[in-house]
């Protein structure tokens, strides 16, 4: 063998121990460890939407300012409950430091949530609550309040109506904890605050825009001129109702209160076209929710429920908002 063939032997070996050492590292290192930071696993309901991509970059802060790092990670679409299920299990056999998790069925995911706690591991629901809430299978919930949202929805579509008129209520998929209570609030407010508004058509969609738009249209053309205004529960059910008006040239005819935010929802307001959005903050539920289990692992104690306070938008405020919540305007 020549000096430069055993150089390069040499060479090739080293590499292969320091390259088998880094892997061992980074596959067993305690409480989920990748190289010295701890890992925690977020969850949210679906990755696909702008709304979570916002979430994923206040966990992110939150994670990098207290030196851990996050596994984002569950299923595309908020109706896959098999795959965020999965997602929780993936996680459990990871070992990783505590599951942040945002629950995409209140019934489907209490299993899974015990099982995080079967496991000894420290666990915070954000956005959407569990039908076991209070029953100690998590350590904290962060959330809008989603019923006082609903209720704040409401008033704000009444005072658009001067509190007389016909309204639909476009709802997101049913068993969603969070938008559940949005048009529950929606629809007590309603009930007991303003008695010459009627709800005369409901519907839940299957999560998308296209469908939330599909389903609006559809509930128009069932009530054709009767209907004076919409309430939309969520940011794809809002995206999609919102374009179910403009389709079928509606748009500021019908009255539009929704709740989450877009550029395209933000300049139906510009354009008089939707009169109010009512807005949570993503950002903060995705920071509030990595922050809150750092200090569960830390083992400080914390709060059972961290509300996460909603804004209102409409043209009054429109520029301010703009400039003062970017994130949580989806901007």
């Amino acid at each position: 063998m020549t000096r430069s063939n055993l150089g390069v032997v040499l060479l090739l070996c080293v590499s292969a121990v320091l390259f088998s050492a880094g892997v061992v590292k980074k596959l067993r290192g305690p409480g989920g460890q990748a190289g010295d930071r701890p890992v925690i696993a977020v969850i949210p309901k679906g990755t696909a939407s702008m709304w979570w991509e916002v979430v994923r970059q206040g966990a992110q802060r939150a994670a990098g300012e207290r030196g851990y790092d996050i596994i984002w990670t569950g299923p595309e679409q908020e109706t896959d409950r098999e795959k965020q299920i999965q997602a929780v299990e993936d996680s459990i056999a990871k070992h990783v430091a505590g599951i942040v998790l945002g629950p995409n069925d209140a019934g489907a995911l209490v299993r899974p949530v015990q099982k995080i706690r079967e496991a000894g591991l420290p666990c915070v629901i954000i956005d959407s609550g569990l039908a076991a809430e209070g029953n100690g299978f998590y350590n904290s919930f962060a959330a809008t309040d989603n019923q006082a949202g609903g209720a704040e929805g409401a008033r704000r579509l009444a005072a658009a109506l001067n509190g007389r008129g016909r309204v639909m209520l476009v709802k997101f998929v049913q068993n969603s904890a969070s938008t559940d209570a949005r048009a529950e609030g929606f629809r007590q407010t309603l009930a007991s605050e303003f008695p010459g508004i009627e709800i005369i058509a409901e519907q839940f969609t299957m999560g998308t825009v296209e469908d939330g738009r599909q389903k609006t249209e559809d509930m128009l053309l069932r009530n054709t001129g009767l209907v004076d205004g919409l309430f939309a529960v969520n940011h794809p059910v809002s995206v999609g109702a919102y374009k179910a008006l403009q389709g079928l040239g509606l748009a500021g005819k019908v009255k539009m209160v929704g709740f989450d935010s877009d550029p395209v929802l933000l300049d139906g307001i510009a354009r008089g076209e939707v009169a109010a959005l009512v807005v949570q903050n993503p950002f903060e539920i995705g920071y509030q929710g990595v922050r809150l289990i750092t200090e569960v692992i830390a083992g400080r104690d914390v709060p059972l429920d961290y509300p996460i306070p909603s804004m209102i938008v409409d043209a009054s405020n429109l520029d301010e908002m703009k400039v003062k919540f970017p994130a949580a305007l989806g901007l």
